[in-house]
């Protein structure tokens, strides 16, 4: 299964201090489950209660915490590692306070930790003055999977006739490119999907099917599969065991013919006995007796 991501709040190193440096913060998840070949998004926010600075003067920078110097992102391309190029993207808007990291094609050896820097020059024109803060207490790590969890299958038992629903889950820890469900039977009109997030570096993405179940579909299987981000999938199955639907004719049926017996039998016992009570009154007033 995934692992729970961990979010620590960082302290910040001061590469040169500037005036009310001890005031940034930056929140960071430090761990989280990578698959090889596909991607990550690493969960990344900072910020300066004091004031609010525009993107133009900030530059954002993630580097191996063994090297500051190694950078894995940096909008200079030419700054960073070979084989971390063209391979890491940063996501959302610094001047919003947005961190976030994004690593495709992930390769078994991306472990990290991976650390975060903020650059901030002094105007949005100077771009060789920068002050220089990186968040090192608390770096991203990331845990290599070989091949994707399979999706959990959740659903009651079919019984024929009646709408029938399989949910197909699959957790991921990549939001930008979320893991494509699909099903061995049914069209896109049967399916419903949601995708949510569990926790901060955690994502869920969930299909539901829904037929009606026929007495021919028992023992017939039904496969889901995701596909994720780098060709990667995986499957999982149920076997259709479907039940036939509540039948209580055989009840009603003879009971109500019972009941019908009965009305029938003791109406024709009632006129029989008026009719001879009839005639025994009758043969009375002929004898006087």
């Amino acid at each position: 299964r995934l692992n729970t991501p961990k979010e620590m709040i960082t302290k910040v190193t001061i590469l040169s201090p500037p005036v009310d440096a001890e005031e940034w913060k930056a929140s960071v998840v430090s761990s989280m489950d990578a698959l090889v070949d596909s991607c990550v998004v690493v969960p990344c926010s900072f910020s300066h209660p004091k004031e609010t600075l525009p993107t133009a003067r900030l530059r954002g920078l993630w580097h191996l915490k063994k090297d500051r110097d190694q950078l894995i992102y940096s909008a200079d391309e030419t700054r960073v590692l070979e084989n971390f190029r063209g391979r890491t993207q940063l996501l959302g808007e610094l001047g919003k306070g947005n961190c976030s990291l994004k690593i495709t094609n992930i390769k078994s050896h991306d472990n990290g930790p991976f650390c975060f820097r903020i650059e901030l020059a002094r105007t949005e024109t100077d771009t060789q003055t920068k002050d220089k803060f990186s968040f090192v207490e608390d770096c991203v790590t990331l845990d290599m999977m070989s091949e994707p969890n399979a999706p959990s299958l959740t659903h009651k038992d079919p019984i024929q006739g009646r709408p029938f629903t399989i949910t197909c889950s699959v957790m991921h820890t990549c939001p930008t490119n979320k893991p494509e469900i699909t099903w061995s039977r049914g069209s896109a009109d049967d399916v419903t999907e949601s995708h949510r997030e569990i926790q901060r570096g955690l994502w869920e993405i969930s299909s539901v099917l829904t037929f009606i179940p026929a007495e021919k579909d028992s023992h017939q299987d039904v496969t889901c599969t995701a596909l994720f981000q780098g060709r990667i999938t995986s499957s999982s199955k149920m076997t259709l065991y479907v039940r036939r639907s509540e039948n209580y004719n055989y009840i009603i049926i003879p009971v109500v013919v019972a009941l019908g017996s009965a009305a029938i039998f003791g109406g024709l016992c009632f006129l029989m006995v008026k009719k001879y009570k009839k005639r025994i009154e009758e043969l009375q007033r002929q004898d006087g007796t």
